[in-house]
């Protein structure tokens, strides 16, 4: 397996977790963090691994934060924080609340076959997932203009940008599916 030391992995940890009721990426599943489920399917892709919070608890996982810039902007205001911290042209932005993920889908799908497009991301019959997806540090600055123009839908930002989307098999569905509240997290552990 490739390790690939020019890109970063940023874990989008903020978001007001609201249907959840508790801090996503610090629910328990299978004995382990959310955040310790994706940290484990990263590390073997890079060590350079970033948690983007304002929450000092993240600090047991011992990876560098990074706060948001804009506070309560959403996903595109965190995807802007990672891309402004980033030195890297490739950046692997994942949300906070997929334990499912795994080494393999992140190579298969998108690391194995890096694209120009300024975003790739995951997508299959049921959804889009946009927060599992390489970010162009390009587009940095197209994110700060749509957090200070108020516009925060990320696909919409994405749809006019230079995107391509990748459509994963159905074997592999079960590693995207995020897990927003406690129903989502009583499915999952049914299903596994």
């Amino acid at each position: 397996m490739r390790v690939h030391n020019n890109i970063t992995v940023y874990i989008l940890c903020g978001g007001l977790s609201t249907r959840m009721q508790e801090e996503k990426g610090l629910v328990v599943f299978k004995g382990k963090t959310f955040v310790d489920h994706i940290i484990e399917a990263v590390k073997p892709i890079t060590q350079n691994i970033v948690l983007v919070t304002n929450n000092e608890k993240y600090e047991q996982f011992g990876y560098p934060l990074v706060a948001d810039i804009y506070e309560n902007k959403g996903p595109v205001g965190g995807i802007y924080s990672a891309l402004n911290h980033s030195q890297d042209d490739h950046n692997l932005i994942l949300s906070c609340d997929i334990p499912n993920i795994n080494t393999a889908v992140l190579n298969n799908y998108l690391l194995n076959t890096i694209s120009e497009n300024q975003i790739t991301y995951l997508v299959d019959n049921q959804g889009e997932y946009p927060l599992i997806g390489l970010y162009s540090k390009k587009v940095t600055s197209i994110f700060k203009e749509a957090i200070l123009k108020n516009e925060l839908k990320l696909l919409d930002l994405i749809k006019s940008l230079d995107y391509k989307t990748i459509s994963i098999k159905r074997k592999d569905r079960n590693a995207v599916k995020n897990v927003n509240s406690k129903e989502d997290l009583q499915l999952l552990l049914l299903n596994n």
